[in-house]
């Protein structure tokens, strides 16, 4: 069967895009949510070179690879955000299970390696699932090493008793410290969002795993507030005085009726006082509120405090992912020929 990479082309190509997606995420997408996410972004790319000689600025590129009759069988996106570490290019990359060993993920990673190296970044950043040892192979093959691993955890709201989970005596001796907890839209002041940012500010560099730097604030709005599934109710805030030192931002899923445990963060001088549990307890709650079905997490391997208190709630784990990077040039040099 003969397989051609062309642009992607919008938006027609949307709907067949969410179905591919759909078969790799873990949340499940639409094309609508697609259309949506694509116009927050930039339209034109501005990259450059900075004083260490590595890559910075932002850009995209995304190619899909298609059969004779149009079928969209294969995706890959590659991108720098202004935040994005220097020198770094992240990569999502798709091929449909009924055509894996074809060479169409081949094909993709030279098309997306090419304009890297073009582009002037020296470090390819993947991610791939931990159950899908081909998908490791045909990466280790190609020149990728595994720097990090996370763990994906899920909790049954049908399995939650909350009278037994919920812990009055922490929230009380939380209240003693004069430590409250409340939301974001109940929180309604002018600088609300403001102090919630200077928190992920701080928080965010210290989350295991997390590389580049913190977006600006109005770059950070519309991938942490402005998403799919946010509301101001969902954001729940630990508070001392009119301080916010902890945060826990859950999305909901209305095609899943699930929720996405998106960020949860302490400040460094409130960490080892239990807020982070109250957090994860008050999200609970809320999703018991909500009837959810569930709730979901995604947390880096190495992040044990916060792996300790999703098994102490009862969170399942599921399959995780493995972080990949490589050498722009070397991958480069592994796929100009042979198949994939």
């Amino acid at each position: 069967m003969s397989i051609a990479l062309r642009p992607l082309r919008l938006p027609e190509d949307y709907a067949q895009l969410a179905e591919l997606l759909n078969t790799y995420w873990s949340e499940p997408t639409t094309a609508e949510r697609l259309e949506e996410d694509d116009a927050k972004l930039y339209e034109v790319g501005h990259t450059y070179i900075d004083d260490n000689g590595l890559l910075a600025g932002y850009d995209r590129v995304r190619q899909v690879a298609v059969t004779e009759q149009g079928v969209i069988v294969g995706f890959v996106w590659a991108w720098r955000a202004p935040w994005t570490e220097p020198g770094h290019l992240n990569s999502t990359l798709i091929v449909a299970k009924q055509h894996s060993n074809q060479g169409v993920g081949q094909l993709l990673l030279r098309h997306v390696t090419n304009w890297g190296i073009k582009l002037g970044a020296t470090l390819l950043v993947m991610e791939i699932w931990d159950d899908s040892p081909e998908s490791l192979q045909f990466a280790e093959r190609r020149g990728f090493i595994v720097e990090r691993h996370s763990f994906q955890s899920v909790l049954d709201m049908e399995k939650v008793d909350l009278v037994s989970m919920n812990d009055h005596d922490l929230f009380r001796a939380l209240e003693c410290e004069g430590v409250r907890f409340s939301t974001l839209a109940h929180e309604a002041e002018e600088s609300s969002e403001q102090r919630l940012y200077e928190l992920y500010k701080e928080t965010l560099q210290d989350i295991p795993g997390h590389t580049g730097e913190v977006p600006a604030i109005d770059e950070w709005r519309k991938w942490y507030l402005k998403v799919d599934g946010y509301a101001p109710e969902q954001v729940i805030i630990a508070i001392d005085g009119d301080k916010y030192v902890g945060v826990s931002n859950v999305l909901h899923n209305q095609l899943t009726n699930g929720m996405y445990h998106e960020y949860t963060g302490v400040s460094r001088a409130y960490r080892g006082r239990k807020i982070a549990l109250g957090l994860k307890i008050k999200a609970i709650e809320l999703a018991k509120q909500r009837n959810a079905a569930y709730i979901r997490t995604d947390n880096d391997s190495t992040n044990e405090p916060i792996l300790r208190i999703n098994r102490r709630l009862g969170y399942a784990p599921l399959r995780g992912k493995n972080r990949i990077i490589a050498k722009l040039q070397d991958v480069w040099n592994r796929v100009q020929g042979g198949q994939g």
